[in-house]
């Protein structure tokens, strides 16, 4: 996003590089584009002393330490409804850019930020995936070189400390250096902490915001119970978390014979479970979403499903805590229940027309459903797609059901 956004910024606010920093991306929070003279040293605690000045929904111009020399420095920084929020630095070309200029690129910044939010929260499974083996490699590589890095410093402080040298005015200056290194050291672990995970407690808390309007003028009691632990959230798992949660909710909430929805989340050991329960006595036919299930299955996800006729359903979403290696997604999940309709069709030898039909689509958005699901399916031809179809027998993700 960054490349792109730069180039068409710089129609309206032309500058020499732009360095981000995102709450949004677990698979990289840090990013630039433009000059390398300048890219090549930026660091992300240069942008997060200068994150410190930013004022969201305004464009700031200051100047401060970017790149290891003090410039001349535009900030942008959002904080839209959805997702974490952004800071972007940029170098302009003109020391004094116009007040036009200024208020159009905080405006489309903010524009940016709240699109890449809301795809940061719902991301795909193929880039949920990738996010995953990002993270995953970024952490140990964190950590590797956090342990490195701490060990030298310490030792060079007990080496400086030790009154050896002659120099006492030298002593002092590399003495303040080192313990600020050390103190950047431990504010960079917490800064990528705060980057890629949230307290559980905080994540149900957006989660109960989001439902608000959904549930507040509903006819049907919700309740609505967060977690009795703290811990802190992969943001994969919390943006999952609530996904899942609010498509189980509205689900629930458009079944004929619902009164009552509770709806929460434990920390379980290794797992964090969404229970979502209902008292729909009618409960044959009850099925969970694939699109959810496409959500859950890249994080090594599973299903439970109580459904007791007369009493209601049960729908459980158990996403482990711990990073796994990404599982390789069925053919069949890969696509959302429109995709899944459409095939359905394809497989029983319809037409775009017929299919159509059926699902009271218009042909050209049928024509749209084939185009992603055969991509999706690695298939050249709507033959091939067909005969995917009956060898897997259109099945989901398998959940475990308990029948009462």
């Amino acid at each position: 996003m960054l490349p792109r956004f730069s180039h068409e910024l710089a129609a309206v606010l032309p500058h020499r590089a732009a360095a981000m920093q995102t709450g949004d991306c677990t698979r990289s929070p840090f990013k630039v584009t433009g000059d390398q003279s300048v890219t090549d040293a930026v660091t992300s605690a240069e942008l997060d002393h200068l994150a410190e000045r930013a004022v969201p929904g305004e464009a700031v111009v200051l100047d401060g330490v970017l790149a290891g020399a003090e410039r001349r420095v535009v900030l942008l920084a959002s904080r839209p409804a959805v997702g974490n929020g952004a800071v972007i630095a940029l170098v302009p070309n003109e020391a004094e850019p116009s007040a036009t200029a200024l208020r159009l690129s905080a405006r489309l910044w903010q524009l940016t930020s709240v699109d890449a939010g809301q795809r940061a929260v719902d991301p795909s499974p193929d880039v949920l995936a990738g996010n995953l083996a990002a993270a995953a490699a970024r952490a140990q590589t964190t950590t590797d070189l956090g342990q490195t890095h701490a060990a030298t410093l310490v030792a060079l402080l007990s080496v400086l400390r030790s009154g050896r040298l002659a120099d006492a005015a030298a002593r002092q200056t590399a003495t303040d250096l080192a313990a600020r290194a050390l103190v950047d050291l431990k504010a960079a672990a917490g800064r990528d902490q705060a980057l890629t995970a949230e307290p559980a407690r905080a994540a149900f808390g957006v989660l109960a915001d989001q439902l608000a309007p959904i549930v507040g003028h509903a006819d049907v009691a919700v309740d609505l119970a967060g977690p009795a632990e703290d811990r802190r959230l992969r943001q994969d798992i919390a943006h999952t978390a609530r996904t899942v949660t609010r498509g189980l909710v509205m689900a629930a909430l458009d079944r004929a014979g619902t009164t009552r929805i509770r709806a929460s989340w434990r920390l379980d050991g290794s797992a964090l479970r969404i229970t979502v329960r209902d008292d729909d006595p009618a409960v044959p036919g009850v099925v969970v979403d694939p699109g959810l299930t496409e959500r859950i299955t890249p994080l090594g996800g599973s299903w439970e499903i109580d459904a007791v006729e007369g009493w209601g359903t049960t729908i459980t979403a158990a996403l482990p805590l711990d990073p796994v290696e990404p599982p390789e997604l069925r053919p069949l999940d890969r696509l959302n229940a429109r995709e899944l309709e459409v095939l359905t069709g394809i497989s029983q030898g319809l037409r775009n027309r017929q299919i159509a039909a059926r699902l009271q689509l218009s042909e050209h958005t049928v024509k749209f459903h084939v185009r992603n699901l055969l991509e999706k399916l690695e298939v050249s031809s709507r033959g091939e797609a067909a005969a995917l179809a009956h060898d897997l027998r259109l099945e989901a993700a398998p959940v475990h059901r308990t029948a009462g």
